[in-house]
């Protein structure tokens, strides 16, 4: 049936033109060819209608009704991010007027799904075990969703991880980026943030927090998960373990620009030695994929972002907490907090310049090269065949476009780094700064005169070149006297 492809694709295909009012309308137009097809005459609305309950043998007879339930909790879906969306830039926040109907909204989508659920778990409905898992996940996910919007956050979680679980199995036993770009995009981030408004540490994983959460009481479920795969439900004790073990090994101070602070909060001190495992596990993830494209190599940076940005917040945590007990700046304690933040943010932001260098390939983007980031090279394919199959213009500067795009998000983190308490004081760091940004505007610049160079432009195209060759020659000493790092280091904001 697939469920989830079925939803997902709808989702992106509207809104990668529109937003969710163009969603909800597609999906109304879609609504009625469904009914069309099923013969579902649209009665007079002057009157209240009652309408008929699809059945699991209508289902097992024609998938259309199954459709017809799907797009009906989607319309009602879209209908509730459609107003959110439209309230979201008002200065006094959603009003609860407003939030009570984005609720109903979601309300109403979630038990249309949970209605669909129902029915495939019928013999007659002839569902098979994945169409099955993947309608409950569908029900749960909209079900987290319309917690979350009641501000309950408890029942979000549980809703949430239902969904990442089943998600999970499923991507382990399919093809396909799906079920992983749903985890990544949508439910791991809703499941940290209800955790979190429910008092739930941010040290603490999402793995962990969705385990603890999912309803083992749900028999069927936990067997048709364990037929997926046995481990994902049975690792509650070794992740237990593993968070006892990194508590007594968590580092106790930071070094940051050889001045050592103690790390007297014991979230920050666990998430700062998260960060150390996960720079080993960095390397070793980037060794095993030499030779890959950009974009594969690129995710291997997934999980120290996400370590560091907990580091971020745990700081941030503990400045607050001190702000609100009225410590004063000049206190030890918020001065040793105030390095550490500089610290986590500067090692965060350097791991976001990493991944985007990863991205826009080998020497930083700095020689011509067209293929996509994430092109699958044939091994019967020689250097000499693919030089010959040249992209046309058109492809050649929309990856030129991709290159600029990557090389303003660098100089924004930058920037970002440069704004950092303590690092216009550091004047030997604020020169490397000062460098890093005149290296990535020069490759900035050389790839915008390729493009034009393609158009041609070769006026403007030397013009760039020009001002390219000035900025890399102003860096140049500066970056001479930074520290190289070791080969095959992963890499990071030092050029």
């Amino acid at each position: 049936m697939d469920i989830t492809k079925f939803v997902v694709s709808g989702r992106d295909a509207a809104l990668l033109y529109g937003d969710y009012a163009t969603y909800q309308t597609q999906l109304g137009k879609k609504l009625l060819n469904c009914r069309k097809k099923l013969g579902i005459v649209t009665r007079n609305r002057g009157k209240f209608q009652k309408k008929d309950e699809v059945t699991a043998a209508q289902i097992a007879q024609n998938r259309e009704y199954m459709h017809l339930l799907l797009l009906t909790s989607e319309r009602a879906w879209a209908n509730a991010m459609s107003i959110k969306a439209a309230h979201s830039a008002d200065t006094d926040g959603i009003n609860s007027r407003t939030r009570k109907h984005i609720v109903s909204r979601l309300d109403k989508a979630a038990r249309t799904a949970e209605t669909l659920v129902e029915l495939l778990a019928e013999d007659q409905a002839g569902a098979e075990r994945d169409d099955k898992l993947e309608a409950k996940a569908y029900a749960a996910l909209i079900r987290g969703a319309a917690s979350f919007e009641k501000q309950a956050w408890d029942p979000s979680v549980k809703a949430y991880a239902v969904a990442r679980i089943i998600y999970s199995a499923l991507a382990t036993a399919a093809k396909g980026d799906i079920y992983k770009d749903l985890l990544s995009e949508t439910i791991d981030p809703s499941i940290r943030y209800a955790a979190y408004q429910a008092k739930t540490p941010r040290t603490v994983p999402v793995t962990t927090i969705a385990r603890k959460a999912f309803p083992q009481s749900d028999a069927w479920l936990v067997q048709q998960l364990n037929g997926l795969n046995p481990n994902i439900l049975k690792q509650e004790t070794s992740d237990s373990a593993e968070k006892s073990s990194g508590s007594e090994n968590a580092p106790k101070t930071l070094t940051w620009r050889s001045r050592e602070v103690k790390i007297e909060d014991a979230a920050i001190s666990l998430a700062w030695g998260q960060v150390q495992e996960a720079k080993a596990k960095l390397s070793e993830q980037l060794a095993a994929l030499s030779g890959s494209d950009p974009k594969t190599a690129a995710g291997a940076y997934d999980d120290i972002l996400t370590a560091t940005q907990d580091a971020v917040d745990a700081t941030k945590e503990a400045i607050d907490e001190l702000r609100g007990e009225g410590v004063a700046q000049s206190d030890p304690r918020m001065q040793s907090l105030q390095i550490t933040r500089t610290a986590v943010n500067y090692e965060m932001i350097s791991w976001r310049i990493g991944r985007n260098r990863v991205l826009t390939g080998e020497h930083d983007g700095a020689e011509e090269n067209y293929q996509p980031l994430s092109r699958k090279k044939s091994r019967k394919e020689t250097a000499e065949i693919r030089k010959r199959k040249a992209d046309p213009p058109s492809r050649q500067i929309a990856k030129l476009r991709e290159l600029v795009a990557l090389y303003e998000g660098i100089l924004q983190s930058v920037q970002s780094v440069q704004e950092l308490p303590g690092v216009a004081a550091d004047e030997s760091l604020a020169h490397q700064l000062d460098a890093t940004t005149q290296y990535f505007g020069a490759l900035k610049a050389l790839t915008i005169a390729r493009s034009h160079n393609i158009v041609g432009n070769p006026v403007n195209a030397l013009a760039l070149i020009n001002h390219a060759r000035d900025e890399a020659q102003a860096a140049a000493p500066a970056l001479a006297k930074v520290p190289q790092p070791s080969a095959g280091s992963p890499r990071n904001i030092q050029p």
